[in-house]
This record gives C-alpha cells, structure tokens and sequence, in this order.
C-alpha cells in the first residue's frame, strides 16, 4: 500500500492541529506503518501436517480470518478519515472567502479572521473528528481482541474435523514469538493513540471554557463600568437640578426681601 500519498494529504491536518495532534499523527505513521514490513505473505509459511487439496487453505481461514496487514491497512485508513473532514471544512471557508472578495472586492471585510483558527463551526468539526477517531480505534482494539484471543498467537493450532480435512489438522505459525511481540507492540501503539486522542479533547474543551469566561469576566466588567457611569451621571444631573432649584429660590428670596422691608 503507497502510504506516502495518505501522509502527505494528512500532513496539511498538522497545520491546523494541536500539540497533541501532531504526536498522534507521528505515532500512527511510526507505530503502524513500520509493523508491515514484519508481515509478509503468511500463507504460505503456514505448516500444515496434511497434503489434502484445500484444507491448508481451510485451517488459515479459520484462524486468520483477515491479516494482520489488511486489518491495520483498513484500521489506519479509517481512523485517519476523520481528519479529511477538518481540510475540508478549511477548504469550505477559504472558497467562501475567495467568493467574497470576487463579489465585493479586495478591500471588503474578511467573513473570517484566520480560515484555519479552530473557532465556531470549525471547532466543532475538530471535535467530532476526535471523537470519532477515538471510536475507531477502541473498535479495531477490541476487534483484534476477539479474533486474536487477547492478541495472543500460539505455536501450534488445531483444526477439528472438517471438510475438506478428514480428520484432525495440526497447522504451526511461522515465527510466532516474533508476531505476538510486534502484535503486543501495535496493541501499544493503539493504546497511546488512545490516550493522545482523549487528552486533546480535554485539551479542546478545557481552551474552550478558559475562553469562554474570560469573555465572560471581559462583559461583566464592561457593564459594571458601563452602569457606574451611568450612575455618575445620573447624580451629576441631580445634582445639578438641585443647584439650578437653589439658584431660584435665592433669586426669588433677594426678590422678596425688598417688599417685606417695605412693609
């Protein structure tokens, strides 16, 4: 499988991920992509002690359901779909922007201060393509589990009675402490992309809420001021008015006092 064309689209993700991201993205290309070079054609290195025609065939099917390779091949190709849908949501916001200076100009406002910024409809889509991804992964773990009985790979398997077999078939793997290490290691491997994943989503969040209240605290400020001042005014008006009143009175005071003399 050309691994180099998925690495190099999914290397245009690492532009808009986080730290973590880029660790995640590391070990699946290190972890994963290298075990396949110990996994060659394992069909034809599977022993069987009988020459009946197709029982061989029968015996690997039964035990090997589908290969190592094809199972971290599909395993690698789904958990990195996820993030397809982040460059095509950045590609969606820069063709927006592209529409938008066509229709009103070079100098018009920008609908978005930076396309790949992981604000509003972005970061959601950043999100769900984590939690997907986690899904992916805890899914082919516990399948690799099941077919695998606890990922273990034994010397020798046996295959009852069965066509096309007559009898009881002994088969033997080739290289089977070899296998089980590297399977242990890409269980490993599985496992850190496991935890990287979750920690960037606690990473996400916890920026997302930090952000939130300081704006949050950013508008309760602005308004406390904001009602101060109003308030400032308000007795400043109240205070002049009570001058004003003042004023009059002493007028009509001083206006008086000429009329009582008289008197």
């Amino acid at each position: 499988m050309d691994w180099k064309t998925l690495q190099a689209l999914l290397s245009g993700v690492n532009k808009y991920s986080t730290a973590f991201g880029r660790i995640w993205l590391s070990a699946v290309f290190v972890f994963l992509v290298l075990l396949e070079r110990v996994w060659g054609d394992e069909q034809k290195d599977f022993d069987c002690n009988t020459r009946q025609p197709g029982c061989t065939n029968v015996c690997y099917d039964h035990f090997f359901p589908i290969s190592h390779i094809r199972l971290w091949a599909l395993q690698l190709i789904f958990v990195t779909c996820p993030s397809l849908l982040v460059i095509m949501h950045v590609a969606y916001r820069e063709d927006r922007e592209k529409k938008n200076r066509e229709k009103n100009g070079e100098n018009c406002p920008k609908l978005y201060s930076n396309t790949g910024k992981k604000h509003g409809g972005l970061w959601w889509t950043y999100l769900l393509s984590l939690f997907f991804k986690l899904i992916i992964e805890i899914l082919f773990l516990y399948l690799l589990h099941k077919m695998w009985d606890s990922f273990d790979l034994p010397r020798l398997v046996k295959r009852s009675n069965g066509d096309p077999c007559p009898n009881t078939v002994d088969c033997y793997i080739a290289r089977p402490t070899e296998k089980r290490v590297f399977t242990y290691f890409m269980v490993g491997a599985s496992s850190i992309c496991i935890v990287l994943t979750v920690c960037e989503i606690f990473y996400l969040i916890f920026k997302r809420v930090v952000r939130s209240a300081r704006k949050w605290k950013k508008s309760t400020k602005r308004s406390v001021s904001y009602s101060k001042a109003s308030t400032c005014r308000c007795h400043l008006k109240v205070e002049e008015k009570d001058n004003k009143s003042q004023t009059r009175c002493v007028a009509a005071l001083r206006a008086l006092a000429p009329n009582v003399t008289a008197v």
